[in-house]
């Protein structure tokens, strides 16, 4: 009974290594002392049977989990829902996984030694929430997307090699006439082994399938705004922001956007903050190729719109190309000033000080 007290009262931290089928944790106490580690099943059963094997060492404060968005997503809700403490973990240093090698356990005491020492790790995202929905809308919609770009493509691509006559039909006609012109060919299906006759129905298969995608683009764009206007209206009022680009922000933001602690970090999740890369008398910063590319393209979309129809952000494009800046520049500082108005715009507050977060 003493032992069991005793063990009661040691602090264990876990680390989960995640798989599709499999997750592998291990266990060490505050000292990193290695408990232990097993493999369970990616089921609710193999979650309670991980987290009751984790607590077995002691009391269990913390837990690191890799992938917490992907094959963790899970495991991390279900450890949440137990009141357990969980850290997203980042891959593992490239030079140390080379010194140590690779194996399941390696890599999942690796997390728990990360989560102990706050090494590399992040608050992942609440995945029970209306973002998390807005993230399965906008999964559909990009699949969607690539269809419909990619009917056209091959619609284009058939046109190119068609007959004359049905070439010449076709050339030249704007996209919307063209996909009504090609979904009321009339091919005949008893000569199908002919050339022309195939490509017709090939041509008309095409255009039915890209106004599906249509179709289903449009009822999913009225779901995605209708959602976002209930989780966070304020970011359609930006200029240059619409359904699809605040969508974006907004997943990757999570439902949680406290977890990002600054609008320095913000930027730096979005790929948008500079990268020193000064040495001596040399002071520079390079291009920010890291974070969500996604995001990254999201700012980018929303300064090609405010500098078409923006006057403020004429005058600040103005203003840094009289300082000697080239355009690439001054497009990367306004995603840097547009991921500060984002950042505060999410969070529903405004910045400490009286600078405004503008873009100009």
């Amino acid at each position: 009974m003493p032992r069991a007290e005793a063990r009661s009262q040691v602090e264990i931290t876990g680390g989960v290594d995640t798989h599709r089928d499999t997750h592998t944790a291990a266990a060490i106490d505050q000292t990193g002392r290695m408990l232990g580690h097993a493999t369970f099943p990616t089921t609710r059963a193999g979650y309670a049977a991980l987290l009751a094997w984790l607590r077995s060492f002691g009391r269990l404060v913390l837990a690191g989990v890799e992938g917490t968005g992907a094959y963790g997503a899970g495991l991390t809700t279900y450890l949440s829902e137990q009141g357990i403490t969980v850290v997203e973990i980042d891959r593992p240093n490239r030079k140390t996984r080379r010194r140590a090698g690779k194996s399941d356990p390696i890599d999942a005491e690796a997390a728990a030694r990360a989560a102990l020492g706050k090494v590399r790790t992040g608050t992942p995202k609440n995945r029970d929430s209306q973002v998390e929905a807005l993230r399965n809308l906008r999964v559909a919609r990009t699949s969607a997307v690539d269809q419909r770009a990619g009917c056209m493509r091959q619609i284009k691509a058939l046109i190119v090699t068609a007959p004359h006559g049905l070439r010449d039909q076709l050339r030249g006609l704007t996209t919307a006439r063209l996909i009504h012109t090609c979904r009321n060919l009339r091919p005949d299906s008893t000569q199908i082994g002919v050339p022309e006759q195939a490509v017709k129905t090939a041509l008309r298969s095409l255009a039915r399938r890209y106004t599906t995608a249509q179709q289903e683009i449009a009822e999913l764009d009225t779901l995605i705004t209708a959602l976002i206007e209930t989780i966070n209206p304020a970011l359609l009022q930006l200029t240059g922001v619409g359904p699809d680009i605040a969508g974006q922000l907004l997943v990757t933001a999570g439902p949680n956007p406290e977890r990002i602690h600054s609008e320095a970090a913000f930027a730096m999740l979005c790929g948008a903050a500079p990268i020193p890369a000064s040495s001596g008398q040399t002071q520079r910063h390079r291009l920010n190729r890291g974070g969500d590319r996604q995001a990254n393209k999201a700012l980018y979309l929303i300064v090609i719109n405010r500098l078409r129809w923006d006057p403020r952000t004429h005058t600040y494009l103005a203003k840094r190309t009289a300082d000697g800046l080239s355009k690439k520049d001054t497009i990367r500082c306004l995603k840097r000033l547009i991921a500060r108005e984002i950042y505060y715009t999410l969070r529903q507050t405004q910045p400490t000080t009286n600078k405004q977060p503008a873009t100009t």
